[in-house]
């Protein structure tokens, strides 16, 4: 993929960086219920259909403002769909077959660029955002997973530079579910990601079909492990972070989790470093949706309790909760 923008590494971005990091784990704007079993305040997320329209931007915008006037610190992710060949987007939610538009990644650094405007113009307090640029792990898009996440770097390394605001913190996301790659796809994705930037990855995943207690190790759904979930969620490197899908309110979801982190630890990889949970109440609230319907205060719950119940996977801080919604 050739990019508009200029990769840039300057005293600017290592700023954000640091940012970016010291808030996933809570030294600059986690709230005390973050670390003591309460949930911190929520933020909204979002699934990004572009068009390739003006309204694509003007959209952007009235969301960040929307989360500014809120005075809440905290994560907020962008999902753009699908990468396919040609430095395309996919629409989130869709399928190769479908007609949707297909836009230029290029677009997510203007969106970007416009979210953060938006949210700095219309900011209460001295509220900060750590805005994650996210796509899927879906290998139709005829790209290998090496290609696609080094160019998602590129995209995320873009979309930082085109950020004026000390307010908000550009930084990668991926929401990788066994369902949509094979395993190897996904390590190649994350692998590449971290060898072209060194801005922090935010791992939204999925743990489809995994154990959902002990430290055992076991399969997962479509070919991956417990290995293979833990490399993309945070084996592969500290630039890392987990926030994983915690949607069933049965609380199965937050337990393989913390099976996942468990593993690790108890064979010489690491527990996982959980940033926080994601839900999809408003999600279900525009789309209907059987048992998978958390409030972002319950996912977080869930979550926290599962990891500080399993050995070796406890940690000090949970800092984010968000909630994933439709446009």
């Amino acid at each position: 993929m050739t990019l508009s923008r200029t990769r840039r590494v300057g005293a600017t971005r290592l700023l954000l960086l640091a940012t970016a990091v010291a808030t996933a784990f809570g030294s600059l704007t986690t709230s005390a219920g973050a670390s003591s079993g309460e949930a911190p305040e929520p933020t909204v997320s979002r699934y990004v259909p572009l068009e390739g329209t003006a309204g694509d931007l003007d959209r952007a915008q009235e969301w960040g403002c929307a989360e500014g006037e809120t005075g809440r610190s905290g994560l907020r992710v962008l999902f753009f769909g699908t990468q396919e060949s040609g430095g395309e987007l996919r629409q989130p939610g869709t399928s190769t077959a479908t007609r949707s538009a297909r836009v230029s990644a290029d677009r997510a650094v203007e969106v970007a660029a416009r979210w953060a405007e938006g949210f700095t113009s219309c900011r209460k307090g001295d509220a900060e955002a750590i805005l994650s640029l996210g796509v899927n792990n879906k290998d139709d898009g005829g790209v290998s997973g090496s290609d696609a996440g080094r160019a998602w770097a590129e995209v995320v390394d873009s979309g930082s530079g085109s950020i004026g605001s000390e307010a908000v913190s550009v930084v990668g996301g991926v929401d990788a579910e066994p369902s949509w790659s094979t395993p190897q796809w996904a390590r190649d994705w994350v692998d590449a990601y971290l060898q072209t930037t060194e801005l922090p990855l935010y791992a939204a995943n999925s743990a489809d079909g995994c154990p959902a207690q002990g430290s055992g190790g076991g399969s997962c759904s479509n070919g991956w492990s417990v290995s293979d979930v833990h490399y993309v969620a945070g084996g592969a490197g500290s630039g890392v972070s987990a926030v994983p899908q915690i949607y069933r309110t049965d609380g199965i979801q937050a337990r393989q989790w913390a099976s996942i982190s468990a593993w690790g630890a108890a064979n010489g990889e690491g527990a996982l470093r959980f940033a926080g949970a994601m839900a999809q109440q408003k999600a279900c609230e525009q789309r209907s949706c059987d048992g998978t319907d958390n409030s972002p205060e319950d996912a977080w719950s869930q979550l926290w309790e599962a990891i500080d119940a399993e050995s070796g996977t406890r940690q000090d801080t949970l800092p984010h909760a968000t909630d994933i919604r439709w446009p």
